[in-house]
């Protein structure tokens, strides 16, 4: 059956590749990002792959603008049957040394970005009595990891929403959510990080420099861990739960990952006894 897919951030890396893979599958697509000037890489690979996308403007961080281009789906297409929130941001910054204004920006592009999308496309979803909600979360959702507190706080927040919603909605709607947890991605996302410490003013001379300093020098090891796949690799994962029966409400995209979170997730990988048990608990 083919799905209608409204996927952000797809100017580059997951969303890029995911996009391209759900048009080769003969979905619907409609890849949205924040500025649709910057849509060359992703017209490319879609020419270059054979397949056409409806691209439309969509930023995460503006009401307005979710609901503007989900009501245009809904306006073409009568429906949204996936929904992926990819868009996304990292950050490597110790809280102390964190100006407020990016704590702010880091929470709102990865988790309020996240929960707006996805209040924009329910109302349409709980109509149609069915529907599915993809949120990328990482394995930082789920492990906290040094220099990356905010981030991993945003995105633990987007395990807890992604938990929350299948325990209720999934069971009286039938709408699933999922959350996928890569352990890091060799994309722009990834290769911009180190940069964005320069952009938000580069290595401060304090005690945090020299664990910092460590945290860094231990990255080209940390490559050959295979703690980093391809932004296809994972777009395939996505693919997998986008397409499955029962889809997951968490899943891994590595080994890597499965083995580096596994003391959080060894009892119930796919977080399905879980959201059973809380249904048991409160609902009945």
């Amino acid at each position: 059956m083919t799905k209608i897919v409204l996927i952000t951030g797809t100017s580059t890396g997951l969303g890029l590749a995911t996009a391209v893979q759900a048009a080769q599958a003969g979905h619907t697509v409609y890849a949205t990002m924040r500025n649709t000037q910057k849509r060359a890489a992703l017209d490319a690979a879609a020419q270059e792959a054979g397949v056409s996308l409806k691209v439309l403007q969509l930023d995460v961080q503006d009401t307005a603008s979710v609901n503007t281009a989900v009501d245009t789906v809904i306006a073409e297409q009568g429906r949204i049957d996936v929904l992926i929130n990819n868009a996304g941001m990292g950050y490597v910054r110790s809280l102390e040394q964190a100006e407020e204004t990016d704590i702010q920006k880091i929470l709102d592009i990865n988790y309020t970005g996240v929960a707006r999308c996805i209040k924009a496309a329910m109302p349409h979803m709980r109509k149609a009595r069915a529907g599915h909600v993809i949120n990328i979360s990482s394995v930082g959702g789920l492990v906290g990891q040094p220099f990356n507190e905010i981030y991993c706080g945003a995105k633990f927040a987007v395990e807890g929403l992604t938990e929350a919603m299948a325990s209720y909605i999934t069971p009286a709607f039938g709408i699933r959510f999922s959350a996928v947890e890569p352990g890091g991605i060799a994309s722009e996302f990834a290769n911009t990080v180190l940069a964005q410490v320069e952009q938000t003013g580069g290595m401060l001379e304090d005690e945090y420099l020299p664990i910092l300093q460590k945290y860094i020098s231990g990255s080209q090891n940390r490559q050959e861990t295979g703690i980093y796949q391809t932004a296809q690799e994972v777009a395939e994962v996505v693919m997998q739960v986008m397409e499955a029966e029962q889809p997951p409400v968490r899943i891994r995209t590595s080994d890597w990952a499965e083995e580096f979170s596994k003391l959080k997730t060894g009892l119930d990988p796919d977080g399905l006894k879980q959201q059973s048990l809380v249904a048991e608990q409160f609902l009945k």
